[in-house]
């Protein structure tokens, strides 16, 4: 009987006749409808069940599989299994992560901040698919199809299959998702022939046990290899040595083709093949690789995300991940620059890309402390023919045009004096009636009291909060947005105390340096977007951020 596993996150599509009698195919789907629908035509995987089952074969079919799931579907899959079992055959397509404790398939709700723990307790075991092939030497085939992906995982964690830990006489066949689609497609066309050329025809690399020849798929009556080491002759031994030195030295993609075709079993075949199908895949392959070589901190990374920024490049996010936005970035500072636009850095365009950010941080602090110096002038001469006359209207015309400007806080202090006085000599329900329009703080609420009260003591202080919400509230639901952006940040408590020393140096007045957003504060955060033309919330966001960072470093 010949049984093949089908598991994975995106399927696959196959067209042909049966292979054998008494197949079982095992589906779990756990990727997003648009792999499946790049890999088999189609969104909906029911097709591809029902192409399966009118071949003859027996389907299971379970998608969105969690880790519950795919154990469950597995465990059911291997109970089938028995002496009778002629090829065992198992497909896994998906995000495959190592660690020390071997490599995992992981479920489809995991995302690229899980922790070691995670991937431990939700992933699957390829311990457990390893376990069960070599129960069957020789007759065992896996398939890998690794999903691209531009995840950047904490220590411990490796987006990598451990080749070590293929167990003797299981044959792994690994690469892109879409290059095991190619093989698969293959393989209805030939029960019972040599699956390894057509691994190899369509880029996958071999590993684990790699035989002259493996035949599945064919019945009971099909000659098994034996499962002994495949080593080259000795005589070539020393010749396979130094072409495949000569291979690493140039490592080129013809190299590497130079070398597998003189030692298409060499010793270091299935990492030749490896790294082929690494090249073709990235048509950028040395430009990744000297980035990769520089083992950037993600620090560093966020380092580099704002000074993109700086210049005008959005990485579409701060956080120390390269992902489309930050490879955006970088291939359009590239282009601007006249450089290889491939996406990737070297030292030398980092330092470049630096002195860059440093250079135009410093021309926007220019341009910021001319604003500032402006808006301050106007302020005072806008006090000097309002506020400074003493009046209730003219505290008030001022607060209107200038709410965070050099004289607020004696203007809003004289105005709660007025008020103060208004309620001392206000009979009771009057100031009764007053206080709660305070309390509730609202346009309707003040409008209320206007219903009520229409010559009331506190009408002018109701008609200028009425104004004030007529006139802010576009800038009221900004910052409702703004405090939600803030939150997102998740500044802790150093990040909130270098903000605010940040503005005292620079003259803002931002109140006690503790870490503790209160209105000064918001109010010299205000003063800070409103001089640098970005968005005046007083609340931090991302683009606020990287301008205070940029003019900490100038200090």
């Amino acid at each position: 009987m010949n049984r093949l596993a089908f598991s994975m996150t995106a399927a696959l599509s196959l067209a042909a006749p049966v292979w054998a009698d008494n197949i079982d195919l095992l589906i779990i789907g756990n990727s997003d409808p648009g792999m499946v629908q790049r890999l088999t035509g189609s969104g909906d995987m029911t097709a591809l069940q029902t192409a399966f089952e009118a071949r003859g074969a027996e389907v299971s079919l379970s998608t969105g599989a969690d880790a519950d799931a795919m154990r469950a579907a597995f465990q059911s899959f291997a109970q089938g299994l028995d002496a009778t079992t002629d090829d065992v055959g198992i497909l896994l397509t998906g995000r495959i992560v190592s660690t020390i404790a071997g490599s995992y398939l992981l479920p489809a709700e995991l995302s690229e901040d899980m922790t070691l723990a995670d991937v431990l307790t939700d992933g699957f075991p390829l311990d457990s698919v390893y376990a069960v092939a070599a129960r069957y030497p020789g007759r065992a085939l896996i398939v890998i199809g690794e999903v691209e992906t531009d995840w950047v995982l904490p220590d411990g964690l490796s987006l990598a299959l451990a080749p070590q830990d293929i167990p003797q006489g299981v044959t792994v066949a690994i690469g892109p998702a879409s290059t095991v689609a190619r093989f698969l497609d293959t393989l209805p066309e030939a029960p019972g022939e040599d699956v390894l050329p057509r691994a190899r025809e369509a880029g996958l690399s071999l590993l684990g046990f790699v035989p002259r020849h493996l035949r599945m798929f064919a019945g009971a009556d099909a000659p098994l290899p034996q499962v002994v080491e495949d080593t080259p002759p000795e005589d070539r031994s020393a010749e396979d040595a130094a072409a495949w030195q000569s291979a690493l030295s140039a490592d080129t993609e013809d190299s590497y083709v130079t070398y597998l075709a003189a030692f298409p079993e060499g010793r270091n075949a299935a990492e030749a093949r490896q790294r082929l199908t690494a090249i073709r895949a990235e048509p950028f392959f040395r430009e990744k690789q000297t980035e990769d070589s520089l083992s950037l901190s993600r620090d560093a990374r966020r380092e580099i995300q704002r000074d993109l920024s700086l210049l005008g490049y959005n990485t579409r996010g701060i956080d120390g991940i390269f992902g489309r936005g930050t490879r955006g970035a970088v291939t359009a500072w590239q282009n601007e620059n006249g450089l290889t636009a491939s996406g990737y850095l070297n030292a030398d365009q980092i330092a470049r890309l630096d002195a860059q950010a440093e250079r135009r941080a410093a021309e926007l602090e220019e341009e910021a402390r001319q604003r500032q110096a402006e808006l301050e002038r106007q302020d005072r001469t806008f006090w000097s023919e309002t506020g400074a006359r003493g009046d209730e209207a003219g505290f008030r015309a001022y607060l209107n045009r200038f709410p965070d400007g050099q004289f607020a806080d004696v203007a809003q202090d004289r105005l709660d004096a007025i008020e103060e006085q208004r309620r001392a000599q206000a009979e009771g329900e009057e100031r009764r009636r007053w206080q709660q329009a305070r309390e509730i703080d609202t346009e309707a609420g003040y409008r209320g009291y206007l219903a009520e009260r229409p010559n009331g003591a506190f009408v002018e202080e109701a008609r200028a909060r009425i104004a004030y919400f007529q006139n802010n509230s576009e800038q009221i639901a900004l910052q409702q947005r703004a405090q939600a952006d803030e939150a997102a940040l998740g500044l802790n408590d150093v990040a909130r105390r270098l903000a605010e020393a940040r503005l005292a140096d620079l003259g803002l007045q931002p109140g006690a340096v503790d870490g503790i957003f209160d209105e000064e504060s918001r109010r010299a955060i205000r003063r800070y977007q409103d001089a640098r033309k970005l968005r005046v919330s007083g609340y931090l966001d991302q683009a606020t951020v990287v301008r205070l960072m940029a003019d900490t470093i100038l200090r």
